[in-house]
């Protein structure tokens, strides 16, 4: 559960970081990733869904069935 969340966060943070150096130095629309970022992670805050958790579930247990 808990490396579950770290990869949630580091691939949320990554995602701003990227998208706030494209906005910076590619175009301002970039700024809307980050906005799609910040209202997904707020939602699932409050709901407790997150979709990159069922991406993790379903690659984790695809390699635990090809095992």
């Amino acid at each position: 559960r808990k490396m579950k969340e770290r990869i949630v966060r580091f691939v949320a943070g990554t995602m701003i970081l990227v998208s706030v150096t494209l906005a910076y130095f590619v175009a301002l629309e970039w700024l809307f990733l980050t906005l799609f970022v910040g209202a997904n992670l707020l939602q699932s805050s409050i709901t407790k869904f997150c979709p990159l958790e069922l991406i993790i579930d379903y690659f984790t247990s695809r390699s635990q069935r090809a095992k």
